[in-house]
């Protein structure tokens, strides 16, 4: 009876070990290249996982000819806004040379006018009188053009000096005059569309 239950139990034994034998080998041989697998298995993406990684590569493919294009149109706009200045500045001073000609025209009436004796210029002198009124008339005409085409003449006698518009050939103590106060004006100047042409030749008084 003994013997029996011995057998039984060998039996038994032996069993329970064959059926977990091969469950022990495959959690053995999992648990051997488990490491290696895992990393295989996290090296492999999923569908979701690519089709996100891809939306998020064309996402910043996106972003930079955004701005790309950005940048493009921005460069763009300055060129023509430059442009459109140029295009501008050439229309408004394109006769700045002319007008630089004319004006030596207008200092000889101007000298032409101031030699002329006033207390001469009569009736009893029609001659010379006929020749300061043409004088007088000319010169008024050629002002009225060049007002006309924006170009204005600077007389800044009793004004303050401005480097911008003046120029000072020399400075001397003035009576009465504050220290940098224009007392002469050699030359007139001229200002075409507000940008100063020819500065005005000045002297200008300093503190005595």
């Amino acid at each position: 009876m003994a013997n029996l239950c011995l057998r039984s139990f060998s039996l038994g034994a032996l069993r329970n070990i064959v059926r977990s034998s091969p469950r022990r080998l495959c959690t053995a041989t999992q648990q051997k290249n488990g490491p290696e697998e895992a990393s295989a298995e996290k090296s492999e993406q999923s569908p979701t996982e690519k089709v996100v990684a891809e939306k998020t590569q064309l996402e910043e493919q996106l972003k930079e000819m955004t701005d790309k294009y950005k940048r493009a149109l921005a460069d763009t706009e300055n060129l023509r806004s430059r442009s459109q200045r140029m295009i501008q500045d050439a229309k408004l001073y394109g006769i700045q040379g002319f007008c630089e000609d004319l004006l030596e025209v207008a200092d000889i009436l101007e000298k032409a006018k101031e030699c002329v004796p006033k207390e001469e210029v009569t009736s009893q002198n029609p001659h010379l009188k006929n020749l300061y009124d043409g004088l007088v008339m000319t010169e008024v005409q050629i002002q009225k053009v060049f007002t006309k085409h924006s170009l204005i003449k600077l007389n800044p006698f009793g004004h303050k000096f401005d480097p911008y518009e003046h120029e000072a050939l020399f400075h001397a103590p003035a009576e009465g005059k504050e220290p940098g106060t224009i007392t002469a004006v050699t030359k007139v100047g001229y200002k075409l569309h507000g940008r100063t042409l020819r500065p005005a030749l000045v002297g200008v008084a300093k503190a005595s």
